[in-house]
């Protein structure tokens, strides 16, 4: 196992370098540090040159925000893993690398944990573990916090990178996509300190907005949850068959035709149905 460890960093000469121990202090020795730069003004690049260490990479130019510079260190990440981990964020001890190799599944394709919060966040508060396990619901409700999750390489071959269309909640985005085909492994751990007040706390307001599209395009279990009018889900799969993904409007469409049909079944029918035993619980791991 082989861990490529990503760092956005843009006038992060104040904590990089605690960042930076955190992981060169690990016992478990096979990783790459990319430091993904965005053309800094202060001594960022040269904290991270200062270390002469072959195990980071640097690279600087500019971009767009944190998540192009994501989905650059995912393209020149050479490990099977990846991990992205902020400039102020800390591996929380020595032995997190190590203890996630031994403890991953062989199968497993999305590995997390927890992290130790350090002041409030907009959705966590200071001193708070973040947040045990997630069931493919709570994922599309509350998000992991993306500081506490190891991916596969396999996992950005099969779905993409982030959508730069998120300034903020790309990483959401992500993992409801992810969690629609993959997975997910728990390891009761705190992976790392997550230094709250920072860009997750703000609002994404274009992801806001199309929140109910992402999870009809990759959760249709769910719609029920949505409470979304038939026109909406309509129009949804019209959209997808006119971009050209027959597949997802067709799911679509049989989820309204099922939706339809139970809501004009005769009063007798329909406490009939509502008295038979719901179907097993497909998202508990």
């Amino acid at each position: 196992m082989v861990f490529s460890i990503i760092i956005p960093t843009y006038n992060s000469s104040e904590t990089l370098k605690k960042c930076l121990e955190s992981i060169l202090n690990q016992t478990f020795e096979d990783f790459e540090v990319l430091i993904m730069d965005g053309n800094s003004t202060d001594t960022t690049v040269q904290i991270a040159k200062s270390y002469a260490n072959d195990k980071i990479k640097i690279f600087s130019e500019n971009d767009c925000g944190v998540y192009e510079a994501m989905n650059k260190g995912i393209k020149s990440a050479k490990g099977e893993w990846l991990y992205f981990l902020g400039s102020d964020d800390e591996l929380y001890e020595d032995l997190i690398l190590k203890k996630i190799a031994c403890l991953s599944k062989g199968n497993s394709k999305i590995i997390y944990g927890n992290v130790m919060v350090d002041q409030d966040a907009g959705w966590a508060k200071n001193g708070q573990v973040y947040d045990g396990i997630f069931n493919k619901e709570k994922i599309i409700r509350n998000n992991i916090c993306h500081q506490s999750i190891f991916y596969h390489k396999d996992v950005f071959t099969s779905i993409g990178h982030y959508n730069l269309r998120y300034p903020i909640n790309a990483d959401h985005d992500f993992n409801i996509r992810a969690c629609a085909l993959f997975e997910f492994q728990y390891i009761d751990l705190i992976v790392a300190k997550f230094k709250g007040g920072g860009l997750s706390s703000n609002p994404d307001v274009l992801f806001k907005t199309d929140f109910d599209n992402i999870v009809i395009d990759n959760h249709l279990i769910f719609l029920h949850k949505l409470r979304l009018s038939n026109k909406k889900i309509l129009k949804r799969a019209i959209y997808n068959f006119v971009t050209l993904k027959p597949i997802t409007a067709a799911r679509i469409l049989i989820i309204l035709i099922k939706k339809h049909l139970k809501i004009n079944l005769p009063p007798h029918k329909q406490q009939i149905q509502n008295n038979l035993a719901p179907p097993k619980n497909l998202d508990q791991k």
